[in-house]
């Protein structure tokens, strides 16, 4: 059997999906609780080496221009996950599990996040590092999908926002003729349900220093003033409101670049009606809003763990290789730090 695994690093669980390249059957559909991952990578690899995959598209963190493991650097991975000389802070344990990873020689890619894609105008990139990570990216391949097979049209073809509200963030992404064109991240826009997104400038200059993990705090649940689960959001009219209203923004912000024909909801949150209910009837003055479809008989694995088996098989020349080769994503280049001044020399 040839087949591909697409994995999402969550900050709540890290998804797995196989998919058979022959048939486009599904072959491996789990969630492991990231905690798991965090204190003992080597859990995830058995159920890898059994499937003995062709590709892997591994957690890239803020990405990278496509490349396999065997190839990274240390720095690399700091471009990966931006973690501070002085840090100890390593996110959702993203570098204990690539390290297991290439311990076991297994099949892994890196892929890129919206600011590496060329399909990005230069000038929307100045001053930003994150316009989406590369889990979003996969989220989005997956909503190129849906909606060429939805409408029975081509990739190129395909016109939307998509609009993801995960456990922690809450990001955007623009897509024109299959092409992604724009993003708002989930450290640059409107406050995830864990994260505080986007920050002034003013205010980053008052605290001049702070941990990793602050960038995923003080949103929606610390708003809500307790620790409450996403389904009781809603219930806390403070924190709902500054919650849908910075994820609504993120979308106008979006119309800047295009007008689409629909906006698509994913992510941990799109799973709840109350939410759902409440975004759609915000933003349906911009555009009709649905629920993405994932593919056929996934029943765990999230959106953009499905999206990353897409752009695995189309690396693999496989069933979406027209699908990656539309959102030109092998022509990635450059570093998220391309567009940012980090110079602070007088």
């Amino acid at each position: 059997m040839s087949c591909v695994v697409g994995i999402d690093p969550g900050t709540k669980s890290f998804d797995l999906l196989g998919l058979d390249c022959d048939c486009d059957e599904i072959v491996l559909d789990v969630a492991i609780p990231t905690k798991q991952i965090a204190a003992d990578p080597e859990s995830v690899i058995d159920k890898l080496e059994r499937l003995d995959p062709d590709l892997i598209v591994g957690p890239s963190g803020y990405g990278m221009p496509v490349k396999k493991i065997a190839d990274i650097t240390p720095r690399d991975i700091f471009l990966m996950s931006l973690v501070s000389k002085g840090d100890k802070k390593s996110i959702l344990g993203m570098r204990g599990l690539i390290e297991t990873l290439k311990k076991h020689n297994l099949p892994v890619y890196f892929i890129p996040g919206v600011i590496h894609l060329p399909t990005v105008p230069s000038y929307r990139k100045i001053n930003k590092i994150d316009m989406g990570t590369p889990d979003k990216l996969c989220s989005c391949a997956l909503a190129v999908r849906d909606q060429a097979t939805r409408r029975n049209i081509d990739y190129d073809q395909t016109s939307l926002v998509l609009l993801e509200i995960g456990f922690a963030h809450t990001a955007a992404i623009a897509v024109d003729s299959g092409r992604v064109v724009d993003g708002i991240g989930g450290s640059s826009g409107g406050i995830g349900f864990l994260s505080m997104g986007a920050m002034d400038s003013e205010l980053a200059y008052m605290l001049r220093g702070f941990p990793k993990e602050f960038v995923t705090s003080r949103g929606a649940r610390t708003l809500a003033g307790s620790k409450i689960a996403p389904e009781e959001l809603v219930l806390h009219d403070y924190a709902w409101r500054a919650f849908a209203e910075g994820a609504v923004k993120n979308v106008c912000a979006l119309m800047a670049t295009l007008a689409p024909e629909e906006v698509l909801l994913s992510g941990r949150l799109s799973k709840i009606p109350e939410i759902v209910e409440g975004l759609t009837e915000r933003l349906e003055m911009i555009a009709p809003v649905r629920l993405m479809n994932g593919l056929n008989g996934v029943k765990t694995a999230k959106e953009s763990a499905q999206g990353a088996a897409l752009i695995a098989s189309g690396l693999t020349h496989g069933r979406y290789e027209s699908l990656v080769e539309t959102m030109r994503i092998t022509e990635a280049r450059g570093t998220v730090l391309d567009y940012a001044n980090l110079d602070t020399q007088q």
